[in-house]
């Protein structure tokens, strides 16, 4: 069961010593989220789903049970795609030793076979797809709407119908601010965009009569090949990086 996180900022006692710098969750989480990023964290404890303590220069501090709420939160996000407020209640009652399920929320994806989700507990629900409202991506992001307006004419990220935005448009978001942090402009990443796409267009011609096919079975098929096509040239593409830079990453 999760742990609520105990003691005040200023506690001083020898409990202490177990407690993280961000940096140190930073480095704990990514070993399971390679995206997750310092921004993000701070925009989950804006959200309440987290509250470290705090020294009294104002550092944050983690204990193990909020690395361990953190790692259920991006999984829910990851696997289940619930928006924060259901994954904070939902988390809350899990801490009050309430027995819950975690609802469907969300479009649900057109598998067309019922096949349950295999989550992080085990929930029969179906696949669904992840929305952000503008406001949530700005502050995931820590942007203003110009930067956003910016990144949107060049095609980096874009708004669904309805003006809401899927996931990944939030990874998207922590990536571009990153980049920048070295110098590297929106502009200068339409040439990855373009990649992307032309990538995309290639796993899609792969997939494409699958999806098409009238076994609802086979068409679940599909979305899992483009998943792991995905994955495929996504290594494929950071190998080359690599390759042209003559790097290696660890």
């Amino acid at each position: 069961m999760l742990q609520t996180p105990s003691g005040g900022a200023g506690s001083g006692t020898a409990a202490d010593s177990g407690l993280m710098s961000i940096g140190a969750v930073l480095s704990q989480l990514r070993d399971e989220f390679p995206e997750v990023t310092i921004s993000k964290i701070r925009f989950l404890e804006s959200e309440g789903l987290v509250e470290p303590r705090r020294t009294p220069s104002g550092y944050r501090k983690f204990s193990a049970n909020d690395v361990e709420r953190l790692g259920h939160v991006l999984r829910m996000q990851r696997d289940h795609y619930l928006p924060l407020k259901v994954i904070r209640e939902h988390l809350d009652a899990l801490e009050r030793g309430e027995q819950v399920r975690l609802p469907a929320v969300g479009r649900q994806r057109d598998s067309g076979d019922g096949e349950p989700l295999g989550g992080l507990y085990g929930e029969p629900e179906g696949p669904t797809a992840a929305r952000v409202g503008r406001a949530e991506l700005l502050a995931a992001a820590e942007i203003g709407e110009q930067e956003l307006e910016e990144w949107e004419s060049y095609g980096l990220i874009g708004p669904l119908p309805g003006g809401v935005y899927d996931a990944e448009a939030v990874t998207v978001a922590a990536l571009v601010v990153e980049l920048g942090r070295f110098g590297i402009e929106p502009r200068h990443l339409r040439a990855m965009k373009a990649a992307a796409e032309r990538d995309a267009g290639l796993v899609d011609q792969v997939v494409a009569p699958l999806r098409r096919h009238r076994n609802p079975q086979t068409r679940a098929h599909a979305e899992a090949r483009a998943k792991e096509l995905a994955g495929l040239t996504v290594k494929l593409h950071a190998a080359l990086v690599q390759t042209a830079l003559g790097v290696r990453l660890p």
